[in-house]
């Protein structure tokens, strides 16, 4: 917790409270200050009642609607005293069980003590006519809820953690929270909780733990597992994770493996040998890993037996569509009729829709009931659209969930639940980590089909693994690569280019033609001018495509063209403030009424209901995009509208969002636009690669037009090192495990 700076401390007592989400303690109440003034106060204030006396430690803010309000960052509680005060407090039904008569009737007879007997005598409760032994506890234990929570949030104030902290606490652990930290800080790290493994140091320090404790080792060498499973990593090399753990927390080598050593032995961690290295895993991500393989390599072996002429079929389906399938799209159409499990993959233009389309006619005609999937919501939809069938994300297609006892996704559909369908035909794989395999395979039926779909020569997955391109390396799953580009593809300067750069080509990028435009601007604040022009004047008044079919990418977040600044300077130009549409401010972003928005992680407790009342779900996924429809600034909530899913978010939820006029290349995988405007600026070395170039080339439909340094393209293009993803797929696949 930040408490570095200055805070304004003010004091009072609660006489309303307007709004309290007891998921997260964000509560909007009204203060009577020592001062004597009436003060708007919001923060994290579990279970705040009138009555009770408040010293809150923050700043002032501007509410764009309601005006000055306190933000609070802390606060000291105290309960009310005196029976009046109690009364009040009681009568609010903060405590579960007591509303205003029950209140009454326990101040009668308990006075300035009530409380004290509501937490520690609630046998004297029951002496009131009315309240069952049963319900006197009942009551106590509510009442005793909140007070254990108060009392880790003064706990996690005097070691400087934040308050959000101590509700996830208290929401998994009760009233064992307290104990269970101050014996073993590192949960505070877990998935579960989600706070940084230096907080939880931090925190173990200051309780006395020893720098060199086995359960601080422990906690280090599983903490660099998980992190670098962030970072696309199933396993890591023992010895790169014992001197890497020895590093973050300053002890030796031989401590570190000792404790590695340990963890293993009670299966908290897997080492095994893969290839040449000495893995080691995590226990869920080496068991998805070795299901993934395990069912991939059962599924390959296997060859279908069809009673029906494919050659017969496959020229009836060319008649039907009005297309002359190439050889190799021949081919892939027919592996797909003759095996299990097969890989189709090529780069733009070379006919994957062709194929995937046929493929649908070929399992409809062989009476197979079939699934289309995708990672992502726009990939689903790009894929429905070019198909006519419905496409599913994955997410959906299983009924992902979440474990409020891992903290992890969970999916309903599994193998005792599983898919009613016959074949899967699964669409851009190359976003598909290794734990969304495992969950749709463990779904699929035993005799159920799958195509994987994709192109191998984009970026890799956000999650671990590298999922796609190891099913290919591994030789051992049937593989059609198609390399023809077709006529009208071959026309488009965008298939073009994107080809000759993924072979490390460099085009002529002062032709301006046919699709794709190069325009020099390698001032940076001149880029950004270029950039926001495109989108709100010239494109839409030259070229006829409005602002909503234009997407602008950057391979960074940061610097004056990275997507932070230029979203808020897209706002500005494409969505302006007119007295009209309503805002809410959080932090340094202003979210406005018509603004294009991104859930930035995954959720999958946001209920949603499509817009035509044809039905309702629930989850909205990391990368969906939609705009912000509605702001009820007295209900603190906002409306987004995502594709036609009509979600409704607390202004608590804010975190969860931001602005998406521009986006990372990394963000936008899985979708198409109309337009791209690609922001070639200068970045990190490992976010200017050729992969990163490619990938932003092939979201264009229409029209690309990349602003910027020719210097920075020319770098991208000549950049081909590739992070190495430590994954064992392809080796398990190969039988080198």
């Amino acid at each position: 917790m930040e408490q570095d700076r200055e805070l304004i401390e003010i004091s009072g007592v609660v006489s309303a409270v307007i709004y309290q989400n007891e998921e997260n303690g964000y509560t909007v109440l009204k203060l009577n200050s020592s001062d004597g003034d009436s003060v708007t106060a919001v923060g994290c204030l579990p279970f705040a009642a009138p009555g009770e006396q408040l010293i809150l430690f923050g700043e002032w803010t501007r509410h764009p609607t309601h005006g000055e309000q306190f933000k609070a960052e802390w606060a000291e509680r105290f309960m009310p005293s005196g029976a009046a005060a109690i009364y009040e407090y009681l009568a609010s039904r903060v405590v579960r069980g007591i509303g205003p008569a029950l209140a009454s009737m326990i101040v009668n007879s308990f006075g300035d003590n009530s409380l004290d007997v509501i937490e520690k005598h609630p046998e004297k409760l029951a002496e009131i006519k009315g309240i069952s032994l049963r319900k006197a506890r009942e009551i106590s234990e509510s009442f005793r809820r909140q007070t254990g929570l108060r009392r880790l949030m003064e706990f996690m104030y005097q070691h400087k953690l934040e308050p959000q902290i101590a509700m996830r606490l208290y929401q998994y652990y009760g009233e064992a929270a307290l104990d269970l930290v101050e014996e073993n800080p590192y949960i505070l790290c877990s998935e579960l909780i989600g706070a940084q493994f230096a907080e939880a140091d931090a925190l173990a320090l200051d309780l006395g733990l020893e720098g060199d404790a086995e359960p601080r080792i422990a906690a280090a060498i599983v903490f660099e597992l998980a992190h670098n499973s962030n970072n696309g990593h199933v396993f890591i090399p023992r010895d790169k994770l014992t001197a890497a753990t020895a590093q973050l927390i300053s002890v030796g080598t031989e401590l570190v493996t000792a404790q590695l050593d340990e963890l293993i032995e009670r299966g908290e961690i897997v080492e095994e040998q893969v290839a040449s290295c000495r893995a080691c895993y995590l226990e869920r991500l080496h068991e998805a890993e070795s299901y993934t393989a395990q069912r991939l390599a059962a599924m390959s072996g296997i060859a279908e037996e069809n009673s029906v002429d494919v050659d017969s079929l496959l020229e009836r389906i060319q008649r039907e569509q009005g297309v002359q399938y190439a050889p190799l799209q021949r081919q892939a159409i027919e592996t797909a009729a003759k095996r299990r499990v097969m890989v189709l993959t090529g780069g733009p233009g070379t006919g994957k829709t062709t194929c995937v389309r046929a493929i649908v006619a070929l399992y409809e005609k062989l009476g197979l009931e079939t699934c289309l999937a995708a990672p992502t919501g726009r990939a689903a939809k790009r894929m429905s659209e070019l198909t006519g069938r419905e496409a599913y994300t994955i997410h959906r297609l299983l009924e992902t969930g979440y474990s409020k006892e891992t903290g992890l996704q969970v999916f309903k559909k599994d193998e005792s639940d599983p898919l009613s369908c016959e074949a899967v035909i699964l669409d851009e794989c190359s976003m598909v980590d290794i734990t969304l395999m495992r969950g749709l395979l463990a779904a699929m039926p035993p005799e159920c089909r799958l195509v994987m779909v994709g192109d191998a020569d984009q970026l890799p997955s956000v999650g671990p693994g590298n999922l796609f391109l190891d099913v290919i390396r591994s030789g051992k799953i049937d593989t059609v690569r198609l390399t023809e580009i077709f006529r009208q593809s071959g026309e488009s300067a965008i298939v073009r280019n994107a080809h000759m750069i993924n072979r490390g080509e460099h085009p002529n990028l002062t032709e301006n033609k046919n699709g794709f435009f190069f325009l020099r601007r390698r001032e940076p604040a001149q880029a950004a001018d270029t950039i926001l022009d495109l989108c709100s004047r010239r494109l839409p008044e030259n070229m006829g495509i409005p602002a909503a079919d234009i997407q602008v990418l950057s391979p960074t977040r940061r610097g004056e063209l990275g997507t932070v600044a230029l979203n808020r300077r897209l706002q500005e130009r494409l969505n302006p403030p007119d007295g009209q549409k309503k805002e809410k401010r959080f932090g340094e972003v202003v979210f406005r009424e018509g603004d294009r928005v991104m859930q930035i992680r995954n959720n999958y407790d946001i209920m949603w209901r499509k817009a035509d009342g044809s039905g309702s779900g629930a989850g909205i996924f990391n990368g969906d995009i939609g705009f912000i429809a509605a702001i009820h600034p007295n209900e603190e909530r906002l409306l987004i509208d995502f594709d036609g899913r009509s979600a409704v978010y607390g202004f608590d939820m804010l975190s969860e969002l931001e602005h998406a006029y521009a986006m990372t290349v990394h963000k936008s995988q899985g979708s198409e636009y109309r337009a791209v405007v690609f922001s070639a600026c200068r970045a990190p070395q490992m976010l200017l690669s050729r992969g990163v170039l490619y990938t932003a080339i092939t979201r264009a439909r229409e029209l690309l037009i990349a602003v910027g340094d020719d210097a920075a393209v020319d770098y991208m293009i000549d950049n081909h090192r590739q992070t190495r993803r430590y994954s064992g797929l392809r080796a398990r696949l190969a039988g080198e495990v």
